[in-house]
């Protein structure tokens, strides 16, 4: 038998080794293996109970502390030249340490993107948490840029497209590529980083007209380094399949499946039937299926396909177009479940009571055939009583079930009571050319909510199965806020007036209770951000942490597999856990299942930041022609550069640059997310309500400049414009004589 570690000398391996501290890494240490690791896990849940270590995702270290060697990222200089890094170990609890590199002379240039395993000082300056001093720069690749290529004598120069406005790099002549200027390009760092002058890039294509509609999203998937061409091999494997039959499968062909979409959508992937409950046990219940398309029976673990997929991690959507997870010939084809062709899928049975409570489920491999794929308008016009010639022959047999199945759900909602916030979403329309003819509300419907409760039901009897059958998979993991995001939104609260209580076990109902104390006030929509700026981010885990937002203990993606790879993943351990075929998840995933967690996680808000940026893009040109105009909107952000501003209008996001409020000095509370004037005490906090001017939209980098004109219908005070060009000129001529009087005094002080 194994000897089980005390806890000192468990303490004393996370101390020493503070990059290697998840349990894989504890049990590996100590050589424990099989039902010994039980023991370790009852240590380590003791350690944490007495506040020896704390435990974020899956690793242990000391609480509210970066591990004191640290793999860090590095970030692009800031306007005085310090380098910052984000720290790859902190996952989102409360307000991300700031990190500073102290340079030594020794030390190799570091460039933006650079990984390096740095060893951290806790420092209590004003704009830094830690400093950080370099030990090994990690491998890296070579950086990629997009920009503006503006031809030059000998080569030219890049400029990038970032918003942050990133340093200009050099192109020798030969590295051009035969870009022309003003050419939308994407080049490549070309050697190591000189420490002075401008770096070099060498241009590895030519993306065309940066001002064309259609390039809107391509600078935004490049920028982020989204692939969106499949190599031959995996279009090739793609082509070569054909449709699955019905052997080894259940027959659900003759269920009046459908699909409801938008009326957009690419691809369909999940469909629903549902219909009362004929058990006399189960009086006022109703039986929900759920099938989804059987991408496993496609995608082989191991394949071309299979590892395309899983470095995607997801399909990344715009308005303009679809960067998929998989090629067509599968997304697009065989597996989406189009109307009238039999799909391969992976059905559940769940039943429900009167109220809305599971009490019953089973998961099947069949094929099926949808009855009608429909979308969200016309499925809700049926219902409310304009059915048209698709919904009207569906309307009593197949349509008033499923909307009598989501009335019982809606009993258990209440019930559990998940997270209500109340943000519209907005929506962008282009017209033929690619270009925004509007923006947006897009529409909540009963239709929309209907799907994603079933959807939400056949996720959780998943996530339940496979605890069940005790099989590996990947959870979807929402964990509570941290205690100083809490407190933020609670002296937020407070300042409008309203209340969320403290000393008590956090839930949903208490956020709700705080969401419909605001609801229909001037403070709604500032409470509903608020709330929503208080939330961890999602992620995906091989252990289970539950979902706060949904209040669900456990919780895993099954529903999408043809455009996310974790549900994927849970396909497989269905497969492999009912015995189902050989096209199960392998031994070899299990493994790096943890791995896999970390990169779709990651893929994931890769994708969610390249989607923001192309919404800023599109609405900076849409705004473009409108310079000048005011506007009213919300404080939304605060930062030491300015103020963040939502606009009503089209929700699009504007700076208000702190250089732009006037002369006098304005100090940025990090903690308090506020800048208060140092002459005028005039305070900018997120949520006030503003009217700003637009004065500058730039369609390229998605950048929107705007003048504060009022907070609260408030006027600013007067004489804080900001200085004339001229006034400036004159203070800094004056200031440089004043300087060179200073120096000549100076030196004949020395020379006597």
């Amino acid at each position: 038998m194994t000897r089980i570690p005390t806890k000192q000398e468990v303490l004393d391996w996370i101390s020493a080794n503070p990059t290697l501290t998840s349990k894989r890494d504890i049990a590996k240490a100590f050589g424990i293996k099989g039902a010994d690791r039980i023991d370790l896990k009852r240590i380590l849940k003791e350690l944490e109970a007495e506040g020896h270590l704390e435990k974020r995702k899956r690793s242990y270290r000391d609480p509210d502390r970066l591990p004191p060697v640290s793999v860090l990222q590095v970030k692009a200089p800031n306007a005085d030249g310090d380098l910052f890094a984000r720290p790859l170990e902190w996952h989102g609890e409360g307000v991300e340490p700031i990190v500073l590199i102290i340079a030594r002379a020794s030390d190799p240039a570091l460039g933006e993107g650079d990984r390096i395993l740095a060893r951290l000082t806790v420092v209590h300056e004003e704009d830094h948490n830690y400093e950080a001093r370099l030990i090994r720069r990690i491998g890296t690749n070579p950086r990629k840029i997009v920009g503006i290529f503006r031809k030059g004598a000998e080569g030219g120069r890049i400029v990038p497209i970032d918003k942050a406005g990133s340093t200009e790099w050099l192109v020798a002549e030969g590295a051009a590529l035969g870009a022309r200027d003003g050419e939308l390009v994407e080049a490549e760092q070309a050697g190591p980083k000189n420490r002075m002058g401008l770096p070099r890039a060498r241009i590895v294509e030519r993306l065309g007209d940066p001002t064309a509609p259609k390039a809107v999203s391509l600078i935004a998937i490049h920028q982020h380094g989204i692939p969106d061409d499949f190599p031959d091999k995996v279009i090739a494997e793609a082509d070569k399949a054909k449709p699955v039959g019905l052997k080894g499968r259940e027959d659900l062909r003759d269920m009046p499946l459908l699909t409801i979409d938008p009326s957009d959508a690419r691809d369909h992937d999940d469909a629903c039937y549902a219909h009362a409950d004929d058990d006399p046990k189960n009086p006022g219940g109703h039986v929900i299926w759920v099938a989804i398309a059987d991408v496993a029976a496609y995608v082989r673990p191991g394949t071309a396909l299979d590892r395309e997929a899983r470095k995607r991690g997801n399909s990344s959507y715009f308005p303009d177009r679809v960067v998929p997870m998989l090629p067509d010939r599968l997304s697009g084809d065989l597996c989406s479940l189009h109307e009238g062709v039999p799909r391969a899928c992976i059905a559940v049975r769940m039943q429900i009571d009167a109220d809305g409570n599971r009490i019953g489920h089973r998961f099947v491999r069949g094929l099926m055939r949808s009855a009608a794929s429909l979308n969200y308008a016309e499925v809700q016009e049926a219902i409310d009583g304009h059915p048209n010639d698709r919904t009207g022959p569906l309307l009593e047999s197949v349509l008033k079930p499923l909307y009598a199945a989501y009335a019982a759900l809606k009993k258990a909602r209440a019930d559990r009571q998940p997270l209500e916030l109340d943000l519209p979403e907005r929506k962008i329309v282009l017209n033929d050319k690619g270009e925004v003819e509007s923006v947006a509300f897009r529409d909540r419907l009963d239709a929309h909510r209907l799907i994603e409760e079933f959807m939400i039901l056949a996720n959780v009897a998943a996530a339940e199965t496979l605890i069940a059958k005790r099989s590996p998979l990947l959870f979807r993991v929402h964990e509570e806020p941290a205690p100083e995001k809490l407190e933020s939104l609670r002296e937020t609260a407070q300042a409008a007036g309203l209340n969320l209580a403290k000393g008590q076990v956090l839930q949903t109902r208490h956020l709700n209770a705080l969401l419909n104390a605001a609801a229909g006030t001037e403070d709604a929509e500032l409470i509903n951000l608020s709330t929503l700026r208080s939330m961890a981010q999602a992620y995906y885990s091989p252990e289970n942490f539950g979902h706060f937002g949904l209040a669900l203990r456990n919780y895993a993606h099954f529903t999408s597999p043809i455009r996310r790879y974790a549900d994927l993943i849970v396909h497989r351990a269905l497969i492999s856990a009912h015995g189902w075929g050989k096209d199960g998840l392998t031994e070899d995933e299990i493994a790096r299942l943890e791995e896999t967690a970390t990169h779709i996680s990651d893929t994931e808000r890769r994708s969610m930041m390249a989607e923001r940026d192309t919404t800023d893009r599109y609405l900076a040109a849409y705004l473009s022609e409108r310079v000048g105009n005011e506007f009213t909107g919300r404080i939304s952000g605060i930062a030491r550069f300015g103020a963040f501003v939502k606009m009503d209008e089209t929700g699009a996001d504007g700076l208000v640059p702190v250089r732009s409020l006037g002369r006098e000095f304005f100090h940025f509370d990090r903690e308090a997310g506020t800048l208060m004037g140092s002459d005028s005490g005039l305070i900018i906090a997120i949520g006030q309500r503003v009217t700003v001017r637009l004065t500058e939209a730039t369609p390229v980098t998605g950048g929107l400049e705007l003048e504060l004109l009022s907070i609260d219908d408030q006027a600013l005070p007067r004489g804080r414009g900001p200085a004339k060009r001229s006034t400036r000129r004159k203070a800094a001529s004056t200031k440089r004589k004043k300087d060179k009087i200073k120096r000549k005094v100076e030196r004949k002080r020395r020379q006597r």
